[in-house]
Order: C-alpha cells, then structure tokens, then sequence
C-alpha cells in the first residue's frame, strides 16, 4: 500500500507531462501552415536565370502538373522521371491540348539528386520540367506542399520518386475527378460544351489506393509490422475520421481549388500529412474518392518500423491542434 501512492502521483506527473508537451508542441506549430521561411525559386540552368514563380492562386495554365518530392533519389529518380515524361509526351502528341508540368521538389538531399533534376530540365526545358531547392531537409509534406502552391495545373497530381505507382493509373484518378466534377456542377454531361465550366474551380480529391493489396500483404508481413499497421489505422480513424482505406498512398489527385484549400491550411510536414489532407477535405466538404492503383515495392524505402511512433507523434499533435482549436483552417482561399 506504501508503493501505491507514489506510483499514482508517479503515473500522474508523467501523464501530466506528456499532455503539457503535446499541448506546447501543437501550440507551436499553429503557424506552421505559412511556412515563409523559403522562398520558391526556379532556375533555368541553361541560361541561370530566374523563372517567375506561379502561385496556387493564379489561374492554371497547364493541364495537369506533377508533384514529386526527392529526397536522397539520385538512383531511383531517373528511371522514374523517363516512364513518367515519356507518358506524357504521348498523350500530348494524341491530344495537343493535354500541356503538363513536372515539379521536382528536392528536399535537401545529401546525394546527386539536385543534378539528375536539372538535366532533366535542359532536356525538356524550364517550361515542362521544373525544381525547387529547399535547402535543408523538411519533410515529404512539406515538399509536396511547396510544389503544390506554386505548380500551374488545372489538375495536380503527387507522386513518388521511385516510380512505385504505374504512371498510367494517372487516367483512373483523372477519370474520376472528371466525373465528380461534373456531377458537383450539377450539369451531368452538358458540362462538357458549358463554357462556364472550368474543372479547375471545382474542389475534388482522388487518392491512389493500395487496399485491394491488403490481403497478400497480411500474408507475407511479419506479425509485429501487420499489429502496428493496424495499430496506426486505427489511430488513423479515430484522427481522420472513417471513408478511406489507404491514406499513405503516394499517388494523389486534386483539382486546383481543393489544392487551393487544403494546402495552404496543411501543418504537418513528415509522416502524416496525407492524414490530415483527409480531415482537411472533411472540414472544406471536399468530395474525396478512393480509386485502387497498381502498386510495387520498389527497394531504398525510407519508411521503416521507426517511422511509426513518430507518424503517432504527428497523428495526437494534429488531433490535439486542431480539436482545441490552436490551429485555426482558413477559408479565405
């Protein structure tokens, strides 16, 4: 009975601690969605110059632009980037109206990957290929909403530096944004020839699934990566909300205007931001579909079992920020 006290004013002052940690760092982070610290530069490498950088608010002047955040891909990020463009130059050569960007956003990277951007670039030129620099190492999130704030597209699509996804699949999420765009406009398939419509200015979001991978997955993980896997989904639902199977997927589509909405409100900067994109996209109303893609493991993953107590870490900031209100979501854009 002796031990008994001390143990509960013991578990108390550690409960007590943690809260107080989780409440300063959620406080702290209440800004984080203005990320000024970085300029968005882009250089022409063939001739040094700087190129004007488009903001997310600027109408679009691309079809579609593709987001992908590199960090430490000097290996994977070439072979990638040729499925990738060479895709696109033949949709484009079917279809002259089909114009795209690629954005290369690398996040600080220790290796070549800045050079193997840039050749890119003087192959296809400034107009077609771009990077932004970071500097320093901020996160996927923080990549990824970089270069969607200053991409051109009427449509903006993320994806992987290693070419998990098949490129591809970019037509069943392209598809479906299509059709849940003309049934938001409320003018079925005569939206097609009403020159007021503009896919741009309809806030929807597709998000590239892996769930129909699931079983075979189950079978072939080790037991303890299967427990924590369904672990963080169950955090995942209690944070987010129910309605999509596969947060985590590294291929997702978004219109201009839900791209407008949710990434200038997006905090979180590592693990979890595509969580909070789904709790953002409830917030805005944001008509969000799940669509199965082909998927790969493509070897030199920088997702590991480390990585799961910090994606916790994220998930109980993110709850806790926006539940008391610290992090207030903005509805002026």
């Amino acid at each position: 009975m002796e031990y008994t006290c001390p143990l509960v004013a013991f578990s108390a002052i550690a409960i007590l601690g943690f809260v107080s940690v989780v409440v300063f760092e959620a406080y702290k982070r209440r800004n984080n969605h203005q990320h000024i610290e970085v300029p968005a530069i882009f250089e022409d490498p063939s001739s040094l110059k700087q190129v004007p950088c488009p903001h997310i608010v600027d109408p679009a002047t691309k079809y579609i632009s593709l987001i992908i955040p590199a960090f430490n891909e000097e290996n994977r990020l070439p072979g990638a980037l040729d499925e990738t463009i060479n895709y696109l130059q033949q949709r484009t050569l079917k279809d002259p109206s089909f114009t795209y960007e690629v954005v290369i956003i690398d996040d600080g990277s220790a290796d070549e990957t800045k050079r193997v951007a840039f050749e890119f670039v003087r192959k296809y030129t400034v107009d077609k290929v771009r990077v932004i620099l970071l500097g320093r190492n901020h996160g996927k999130g923080e990549a990824i909403r970089k270069g969607m704030l200053h991409s051109r597209g009427e449509l903006l699509l993320m994806l992987d530096a290693d070419g998990a996804t098949k490129i591809t699949d970019l037509e069943k999420l392209e598809n479906q944004i299509q059709a849940v765009a003309k049934s938001e406009y409320h003018q079925g398939d005569s939206s097609n020839s009403d020159p007021r419509f503009r896919i741009s200015d309809i806030p929807v979001a597709v998000f590239g699934s892996r769930a129909h991978l699931e079983e075979k997955a189950l079978a072939t993980r080790k037991w303890y990566r299967n427990f924590l896997m369904k672990g963080f989904h169950l955090v995942v639902l209690l944070a987010a909300g129910p309605g999509i199977r596969d947060t985590q997927c590294g291929f997702k589509m978004f219109t201009r205007a839900a791209a407008r909405k949710l990434f200038s409100n997006v905090r979180l900067k590592r693990w979890c931001f595509d969580v909070e994109l789904v709790f953002l996209c409830k917030w805005f109303r944001i008509p969000i579909s799940e669509v199965s893609v082909n998927w790969s493991e493509i070897p030199g993953s920088k997702v590991n079992l480390l990585s799961i107590p910090n994606m916790l870490w994220e998930l109980v900031l993110m709850t806790v920020g926006y539940r008391t209100g610290m992090w207030r979501i903005s509805n002026s854009t």
